[in-house]
């Protein structure tokens, strides 16, 4: 039995170590460290000034790393795990929540990088007019009209009758 002191509460029972951590979600030590330093897992110290972790934490570093390999950044994630209550390891339903937003998104992402390989080849809307092409698909720049960048290739439209 470890007693540890963190934000003035002590908190006992069976604790892991980072190596432990580390280990068991098949990452290295310095990135449970920056984990911890951004206050992504909750860390304490024992009483001889080492990092210690309660056992939840290896559920939310793994929620951490399925998160970015999903392309979520870390001020991303950060804001999902903030949304828990008392900032909690993610639960089963918090999970089955958190996975159909993402299921969601990834669809949209994946929609977009259809549209843009199915472009790739033609304008893109940007308003260059450097291409003989552009005056196709692109006459008198009417992609302006949408804003600045690639147009077509941010899912604007493009209308022949304008």
């Amino acid at each position: 039995m470890v007693s540890i002191h963190n934000d003035k509460k002590t908190v006992k029972g069976s604790l892991l170590s980072i190596g432990d951590i580390a280990k068991r979600t098949g990452t290295n030590v310095s990135t449970i460290r920056f984990y911890a330093d951004q206050a992504l897992i909750p860390v304490a110290r024992s009483n001889s000034g080492h990092r210690v972790f309660a056992r939840a934490v290896i559920r939310r570093v793994s929620f951490i790393l399925i998160a970015q390999n999903l392309g979520y950044s870390l001020k991303q994630v950060r804001q999902v795990l903030d949304s828990l209550p008392d900032k909690r390891t993610p639960t089963k339903s918090d999970w089955t929540r958190l996975s159909n937003k993402f299921s969601k998104e990834i669809e949209q992402r994946i929609e977009s990088l259809r549209t843009l390989q199915s472009k790739l080849d033609g304008c893109i809307g940007c308003g260059c007019l450097s291409l003989k092409s552009c005056r196709l698909y692109n006459p008198n720049d009417s992609a302006a009209e949408f804003g600045a960048g690639p147009r077509y290739l941010l899912g604007d439209r493009y209308s022949p009758d304008k």
